[in-house]
């Protein structure tokens, strides 16, 4: 269920999905979201309301600083947990942005493309999701994150990134199989981002047309795409034998905070 968020579109509610043994995910309990920056005073106050006792950002302060700090109902702070290496990445929208007002020549673009080494942007996008499963840094993140899910007093709680679809789609991902909800109904929630934000990517593309060579370029940045998520799925199964090993090994998820977060989230 979204939250009808003027300047969030992408900002919904995890409950009302099917778990099993007939049990669902209980409502009004945890949030996810894209950017909250931009928050209308309306949007705020639908906020407000949710009664949020905690919000965790997973950005670092070059999207923050970049971006925008969030906007929020007044004595809440977020929580600020990044998940990116960002020593080791590229900061492929600043590439984007020196292209598109003449400061780096077009060429600083072709890695995007399909056929680049690597498999251009959907090759980097399947890349940064293997990142979230064996980066140290993506790993303390995310364990943290679970540890706040399954701490009563941390609840409501919203989670975002940028574009509410990666960092955030994963997290997202891991507590629903924590939940026992079956893979198809993960991933279904995961693509609904697609649907929240396709504005965004028009408005991005209108922007760029005809200040970078081929707009389409950015687009499997924008989209989220079942192979992402796949090859985080895939890189557990490889690294720790799949996500019940990820979580105990990789997380540090144990039986205790299972029973927390489960006991937190079904109805």
């Amino acid at each position: 269920m979204t939250l009808g968020l003027q300047k969030a579109t992408n900002a919904r509610d995890l409950g009302g999905l099917a778990a099993k043994d007939g049990r669902r995910v209980r409502t009004g309990v945890l949030f996810r979201a894209n950017s909250l920056h931009s928050l209308s005073d309306a949007d705020v106050a639908v906020l407000d309301g949710l009664k949020l006792a905690c919000v965790i950002d997973f950005r670092d302060t070059t999207e923050v600083t970049r971006v925008g700090v969030d906007r929020l109902p007044p004595g809440l702070l977020p929580i600020s947990l990044p998940v990116l290496d960002k020593t080791n990445d590229m900061d492929v929208f600043a590439v984007i942005a020196d292209v598109a007002r003449g400061a780096a020549d077009a060429s600083e673009l072709d890695f995007l493309r399909e056929e680049a080494p690597g498999g251009g942007a959907p090759g980097m996008m399947a890349g940064i999701y293997r990142q979230f499963v064996t980066s140290a840094t993506s790993r303390a993140s995310f364990a943290q994150a679970l540890r706040l899910i399954g701490d009563r007093d941390s609840l409501p709680l919203l989670f975002h990134c940028t574009a509410g679809k990666d960092r955030t789609g994963w997290l997202a991902a891991l507590v629903l199989t924590i939940l026992d909800v079956d893979r198809d109904t993960i991933l279904a929630d995961y693509l609904r981002t697609n649907d929240l934000s396709s504005g965004t990517l028009e408005l991005i593309l209108t922007v760029l047309d005809g200040k970078i060579p081929d707009p389409k370029v950015i687009v499997p940045m924008v989209q989220a795409r079942a192979a992402y998520l796949e090859a985080a799925i895939e890189q557990a199964e490889h690294s720790y034998g799949g996500m019940d090993g990820y979580l105990r090994d990789g997380l540090g998820v144990d039986d205790a905070l299972l029973a927390s977060i489960r006991a937190n989230l079904l109805e």
